[in-house]
């Protein structure tokens, strides 16, 4: 937990300073879309914004509000950052969250699929439509989406959240966002899908030729049994801490997704604040998504635990 802590602070100093290493001056942003770009003008806000400070002030009065939660104040949309992720933030959550855990049990039961049927027509089939996910652009499947489920056949909705001035309440307004939420959960997670399938079948072969599984398999227990208690068990660790790693960049993954599908998450969110010089915002998305990431990595350590009871937890 110690060892987050200053990870999480390091990574804050370091976005701090490589997002203000980047050309572009927000207060002339500002100033352009008010129609004014005299000096004074740049000046008051510069000063309104705390940008005519120094670097080192400016970090270190940032650092300090960040560890409050007090992620700072939009130039753009005139309100604290803290307010705008937080708006923003379940629909992520929502998103990846969904897309992840898609991507988790079709990966691992295709790649058992593929194991069980190795060097067979379905072990084939299976390794080529991984591949295929897994080397295809993902704005593209994206937009291929659309076009097939949402515009030619029309059974689903290509963008938002929700459908607009319907009023849906209670289980219908649940349904109709599960209804948004199937193209961009599954254009999502169809490519980490294909990494979870090819390592939980190289997993299982390869632990299927160890000395534990010979005796198993000498005891007379049927193949079905030495596949779940024996063989997958031990083949979902090293899934388990690839899907740790993988879990933090779906982050990467949402903002072009969002963007795509026009979904209200703080993904799109930093890709208009990228577009707008807000600062604030970038560095405000950034950190919540590196607070994400470190706290995926200690609920991996968790079910470490639990699907290997000989692994401990050490501080």
């Amino acid at each position: 937990m110690v060892k987050a802590v200053f990870i999480l602070l390091a990574i804050l100093v370091f976005n701090f300073l490589l997002i203000h290493a980047a050309p572009g001056d927000p207060a002339a942003v500002m100033a352009g879309e008010a129609g004014a770009a005299d000096e004074k003008f740049l000046a008051d806000l510069r000063a309104r914004f705390g940008l005519d400070q120094p670097l080192y002030m400016q970090l270190w009065l940032y650092i300090k509000g960040a560890v409050q939660l007090d992620l700072g104040y939009s130039f753009r949309q005139q309100m604290p950052v803290a307010e705008m992720i937080g708006d923003r933030l379940p629909a992520t959550l929502l998103l990846t969250g969904v897309a992840f855990v898609l991507s988790l049990v079709l990966g691992v039961t295709a790649g058992v699929a593929a194991s069980a049927r190795q060097g067979r027509w379905g072990d084939t089939l299976i390794s080529t439509f991984a591949l295929l996910f897994y080397a295809t652009p993902l704005f593209w499947v994206a937009l291929m989406a659309t076009l097939v489920f949402s515009v030619w056949l029309e059974w689903l909705p290509g963008f938002g959240y929700s459908t607009i001035g319907a009023g849906y309440t209670g289980m219908a307004h649940v349904l109709d966002v599960a209804k948004h939420l199937v193209l961009p959960a599954s254009t999502l997670g169809l490519f980490f899908m294909a990494i979870y399938m090819r390592m939980t079948r190289a997993s299982m072969l390869e632990v299927s030729r160890l000395d534990f599984v010979k005796t198993a398999r000498a005891k007379g227990l049927t193949r079905g049994v030495i596949q779940r208690r024996h063989i997958l068990r031990n083949a979902l660790l090293p899934v388990i801490t690839l899907a740790g790693l993988q879990a933090g960049q779906i982050f990467g993954g949402a903002i072009l997704t969002e963007t795509v599908f026009a979904w209200p998450g703080i993904g799109r969110l930093m890709f208009e604040a990228i577009n707008q010089r807000d600062y604030n915002v970038i560095l405000g998305v950034f950190y919540i998504s590196a607070a994400m990431v470190l706290l995926f990595n200690l609920i991996t350590d968790v079910i470490y635990v639990i699907v290997d009871p000989r692994i401990r937890l050490t501080t």
